[in-house]
């Protein structure tokens, strides 16, 4: 994977935005940052997302009548696997570069430590499937795929150690949650 992309992933995390559009940003300042090549979906009246290729952002509002809210964004790294880098988002590619098929969390650790960023580990539902790991300043989550369970098969070429998504906001208060519900046996 090219140093580029990686600082992309840094950046992200460091940051808790993607080239500055922040989770809690409206629809068209989302559009103004990452351009109008997107796919947008709902399920209903009050929640909507768009897709910009590997980057998604989410909102929702109480009424029609009510603005967008955003809420949250997710960095679909699995789709790296099956579609390489011509699923991540023109301008993105323009300011990073390439992008490999595969991020090893390892390797992003190892890279934010060297950055006086650090990552903790939380428990999580998905275990031992999938690892969950938190940076506590900028509210990203990253999670990683896990130790593969008998019987089961990874999707599209995934592999144990691979990041499976990067999100964010996650709050210290659901960190908490999910270590007294999950516990620390899989972490």
């Amino acid at each position: 994977m090219t140093p580029h992309s990686l600082a992309f992933y840094v950046d992200v995390i460091r940051s808790g935005t993607v080239l500055g559009a922040k989770p809690t940003d409206g629809p068209d300042q989302v559009t103004a940052i990452l351009g109008s090549d997107f796919v947008e979906n709902s399920f209903d009246d009050q929640s909507m997302w768009r897709d910009y290729g590997m980057v998604e952002f989410f909102w929702g509002r109480e009424s029609r009548d009510d603005p967008w809210v955003g809420y949250h964004f997710t960095l679909q790294v699995h789709r790296l696997s099956s579609w390489g880098g011509s699923i991540v988002n023109r301008v993105i590619r323009e300011r990073y570069g390439r992008f490999d098929r595969h991020l090893r969390f390892d390797k992003l650790e190892r890279l934010l430590a060297k950055r006086g960023v650090r990552m903790e580990d939380v428990p999580d539902s998905n275990a031992p499937a999938y690892t969950l790991h938190w940076q506590p300043v900028s509210q990203v989550s990253v999670l990683t795929c896990g130790v593969q369970e008998r019987g089961k098969y990874r999707r599209s070429g995934e592999r144990i150690g691979d990041v499976y998504g990067v999100s964010s906001s996650m709050s210290a208060e659901r960190v908490a949650w999910f270590r007294t519900r999950y516990g620390r046996q899989n972490v």
